[in-house]
């Protein structure tokens, strides 16, 4: 008998957290280079905001917004 891949429900848990938490990193950083880009200044407040954000699709609406913003009050409008 092998137990080769099995992971029990406490790994599996903290895997899929983990890999929530990467994924929430990667869209805020890709979301601050979007504002970079576009040259809309970011208050370290509003960078905390974005930075400590682990709602990917919260994150996901303020990257579509940041496309088309003016100025950083339009993504959380």
């Amino acid at each position: 008998m092998t137990t080769a891949g099995y992971k029990s429900d406490f790994a599996r848990h903290h895997e899929a957290v983990g890999e929530a938490r990467g994924e929430a990193r990667g869209e805020a950083r890709t979301l601050l280079m979007i504002l970079e880009v576009r040259k809309i200044e970011v208050p370290d407040d509003v960078r905390e905001r974005i930075s400590s954000c682990t709602d990917v699709g919260q994150l996901d609406v303020w990257a579509r917004r940041a496309v088309t913003a003016d100025r950083i009050g339009d993504l959380f409008g």
